[in-house]
């Protein structure tokens, strides 16, 4: 390359930015930044369980979050705003950095950042909608996680407090005593309510951001309707799976996951729906 080609690159550059509406941009930005936070997630289950069992179980990655992915970026793009300021540039170069890298959680901050900057710097309603999803995306995706890495154990008492209440045997931490003393349940993880409660607000922000639902009093009751239920459910199916030996191996098999999933999505959308349902209804 020769010196006299920076100045046409510059140019080209340049008049691209002018083309290039704002919507198309930062859509671009956001699609490639959770295609790589969700590719990550993808490929870690595909090395865990193989392609098949992966797939069927949608990667560990609920529904919910497919959607608002989708939903958020299709928001965004619907700014047809002309025009990328130079600064706008640098930062998507600094995005496309951060989530080329096969570092999961990265993409997921940088989605965050750019999100947050979407909001504070548009008036365009679509967009800073979009941004809005997408930046609650990330909160199931990397902020609950990291909140339950810095405070996992009392997290997990919590839930193991509220399965020892409903078989009324000893809890010990996060392990609570079998009902028929043929051994005890173990609180995982991947067992906390906490995911789930964070998948509940991302379907009540999806939701109220896509119907342009405008804020009310209720609100509060029926996002908290959501969260209470999936809880409910959650700490029922572990309560049913300290019954005995027989039955953790029913409600902790496969289908007893798919089951409990599906009774959870249909009750966060449910209560959700509940929550927009003028606005919803105006869209049907």
């Amino acid at each position: 390359m020769t010196a006299l080609d920076n100045p046409i690159d510059r140019g080209s550059i340049s008049r691209l930015a002018k083309e290039l509406t704002r919507g198309e941009f930062f859509a671009g930005l956001l699609a490639l930044g959770c295609a790589s936070g969700l590719a990550s997630r993808a490929i870690q289950w595909i090395h865990r369980l193989g392609w098949v069992d992966a797939l069927l179980g949608t990667f560990e990655i609920s529904v919910v979050v497919w959607v608002s992915c989708a939903a958020g970026v299709s928001l965004v793009l619907q700014d047809r705003t002309i025009g990328i300021r130079s600064s706008e540039l640098s930062l998507g170069a600094a995005f496309v950095l951060l989530v080329i890298l096969p570092i999961g959680p990265l993409s997921w901050l940088a989605v965050a950042a750019l999100s947050l900057y979407i909001i504070s710097s548009t008036e365009v309603s679509s967009s800073r909608r979009g941004a809005l999803i997408l930046l609650a995306t990330t909160v199931p995706m990397l902020w609950s996680r990291l909140l339950f890495h810095f405070f996992a154990e009392p997290i997990l008492r919590i839930d193991a407090s509220l399965v020892g209440s409903m078989l009324r045997t000893r809890r010990t931490g996060d392990i609570v005593e079998f009902a028929d003393g043929s051994g005890v349940l173990v609180i995982l993880p991947g067992c906390s309510s906490i995911a789930n409660v964070s998948l509940a607000l991302l379907c009540w922000v999806t939701m109220s951001q896509l119907v342009c639902h405008k804020n009310s009093a209720h609100d509060l009751f029926w996002s908290l309707m959501a969260c209470l239920s999936v809880v409910a459910v959650n700490v029922t199916r572990m309560s049913f799976m300290g019954l005995s030996q027989w039955h953790y191996a029913m409600f902790h098999s496969s289908w007893g996951a798919a089951i409990a999933n599906t009774i959870i999505l249909a009750l966060m959308v449910g209560f959700c729906a509940l929550g927009v349902r003028r606005e919803l209804f105006q869209h049907i």
